[in-house]
């Protein structure tokens, strides 16, 4: 499984209820499993009091360009962040200096998830960051529920690996200049 090994940026929102995920992400999988590289902004990295377009750079050029999966993990507001949209969009670009990464979606237990009356998950698109959506859509990326098994998050990142070079994303959305606030976006 060594081979198996990726460099991943995780893409969350910075809150404490998703932040006690994100910790437990990289307890799993970093520390006790090392299934992963963690290649991913650190609260602290980077001054948040910089220029957008400053940030938007760093974390392009000193995180984004050593990773080759991207996880977002979507708890319930996380569609509402501008940081978490510029990650994406850096990640699916397919540039010189910055190869296209594997995108997926992991939903934490904070996601607001319903089951159908089929026994599937039923999911407000509009509570998905956008752009995350628009790459599920046309199969660039794979949304999964929240899993505590390497097998199974290992064998996911490695998917989406082995897809950034077989699908072609869209990233034809506008960049979110600011966080937004709603129930959803339009």
């Amino acid at each position: 499984m060594a081979s198996n090994i990726h460099k991943v940026f995780i893409s969350y929102h910075h809150c404490p209820e998703d932040e006690y995920y994100r910790k437990r992400f990289e307890t799993l999988f970093v520390e006790d499993n090392e299934i992963i590289i963690n290649k991913s902004v650190q609260i602290g990295d980077i001054d948040p009091n910089l220029k957008t377009e400053t940030i938007r750079q760093k974390i392009r050029d000193e995180y984004l360009r050593d990773s080759s999966v991207t996880i977002v993990l979507i708890g319930k507001n996380t569609w509402q962040r501008k940081h978490v949209d510029w990650e994406i969009s850096s990640s699916i670009r397919d540039t010189t200096l910055n190869p296209r990464s594997g995108l997926l979606g992991i939903f934490l237990p904070t996601f607001p998830l319903t089951i159908d009356i089929n026994g599937q998950p039923d999911i407000n698109k509009y509570t998905i960051p956008p752009r995350l959506f628009d790459n599920f859509e046309c199969g660039y990326a794979k949304l999964y529920r929240w899993s505590e098994s390497h097998y199974n998050v290992q064998n996911w990142i490695h998917k989406a690996f082995l897809d950034r070079h077989e699908k072609i994303p869209d990233n034809s959305r506008e960049l979110f200049a600011n966080n937004r606030t709603a129930e959803g976006w339009q």
